[in-house]
């Protein structure tokens, strides 16, 4: 049973009395009238081979408020292709698939790579990228959600908790974040939020005193959700980070672009599990490892845009914080997890710190060596400007890819 406690700067919604889904979805269903809702799925071509995407897509089948589903569709030849849209048939809402590796939509994004204008690494984040490009040029919705197609505990309240806070027409929210438990089969899940993003952020705050941005962030009680929705006209201005500090990037560029009071987080599941990454002890650009090293440059950048200084002095005593700081809240969790009745391998997780440690240097390295480095690709209000005809271009392309 969650509680109501509130803190942060941000609004948290919990759920407190477990209301009933069917009464959810039916002012779902009301709110959709005037504010039409969708949902973008940015999906490997493997996942639609594992157990996760088919319950999600036995869920999806089940919600009558959907105006539209966008499926980016990353890693497929032609073959898999045709497969996908089989595959996606089933689905009764009005849905799309993005081929982003076909020839139709990397015709169009090659003047917008001539510029530097488009994604250059395959990612997320630049499958979401298309996604929201698309979103615009469809025009079907003022309310978009997304989450992952990994997730193996999936049922669909939590797309319509997800929705609801930006859908609800006398609510004053632009961006919902959604959050969870993490743990499954026994083991307490989560270690890059637990390990990493909460301690390291405490230590930042430690190093760099008080920031807004910090305490922003820190209010969010799972920062790297995959779950999140919003105002389909924020679409335009938000900047999508090129690497896997996806998350992290969007939670800073919506408080960039909106006040605080705007932004939520909510209680969307009792529990959570998906595809676990491995740690990659042996290869710092896979896995934990990397997605750690992304993480911490893009916090190092957004600190940077706010008027801090970083040296290699001030990363090594950002190190040396957030080692104390992740074995003492590593010692909590695993009070947690024994009383919950969950394991925890301490030995097993300190490696993890002491990894992430090390990668902070690494990060902070990088992030002082790479000057010429563009962090994000440019938001869809700079690409329109330059090409005032992308949309269309972008939504006849996928609209034949689809016929």
């Amino acid at each position: 049973m969650s509680d109501f406690f509130q803190n942060g700067t941000i609004t948290t919604l919990h759920n407190l009395t477990r209301r009933d889904l069917s009464e959810i979805e039916w002012d779902l269903v009301n709110f959709s009238r005037e504010r039409p809702m969708g949902l973008v799925l940015p999906s490997l071509y493997s996942e639609l081979e594992g157990e996760a995407l088919t319950r999600i897509l036995d869920e999806l089948e089940r919600v009558p408020y959907l105006s539209e589903i966008v499926i980016g569709l990353d890693q497929a030849n032609q073959t898999q292709f045709e497969h996908a849209k089989q595959f996606f048939a089933r689905l009764p809402q009005p849905h799309k698939i993005l081929w982003n590796d076909g020839p139709r939509l990397q015709k169009v994004m090659q003047p917008l790579k001539k510029l530097n204008l488009a994604p250059t690494e395959p990612g997320k984040g630049k499958n979401v990228w298309g996604c929201f490009g698309y979103m615009l040029a469809s025009g079907k919705t003022s309310v978009v959600g997304l989450h992952d197609c990994d997730v193996l505990t999936y049922e669909r309240e939590m797309l319509a908790r997800l929705l609801y806070p930006v859908a609800h027409p006398t609510f004053n929210f632009v961006f919902s974040k959604g959050y969870y438990a993490r743990y499954s089969d026994g083991h307490m899940n989560g270690r890059v939020a637990r390990l990493l993003v909460t301690p390291l952020l405490r230590s930042l705050e430690t190093v760099l005193g008080q920031d807004d941005l910090i305490t922003y962030l820190d209010s969010f009680r799972y920062p790297l959700a995959g779950e999140f929705a919003l105002e389909v006209s924020a679409l335009k201005d938000v900047r999508i980070p090129s690497d896997w500090g996806l998350e992290i990037g969007i939670l800073a560029e919506i408080r960039r672009n909106y006040s605080n009071r705007r932004v939520c987080q909510v209680e969307v599941a009792d529990r959570y599990d998906h595809k676990h990454q491995k740690v990659s002890f042996d290869d710092v650009n896979a896995g934990l490892s990397r997605m750690s090293q992304d993480i911490a440059k893009s916090l190092y950048r957004k600190l940077a845009t706010s008027g801090h200084q970083f040296s290699r002095q001030t990363i090594r005593t950002i190190r040396a914080v957030y080692h104390r700081t992740a074995l003492d809240q590593l010692e909590s969790y695993a009070f947690d997890a024994e009383m919950n009745g969950l394991s925890l391998d301490r030995h097993e997780e300190e490696r993890v710190v002491e990894l992430f440690a090390d990668n902070l240097l690494v990060a902070g390295e990088a992030f002082m060596e790479m000057h010429d480095e563009r962090p994000f690709v440019a938001n869809w209000n700079r690409v329109i400007s330059a090409f005032p005809d992308i949309l269309d271009e972008l939504k006849h392309a996928v609209e034949q890819d689809n016929a």
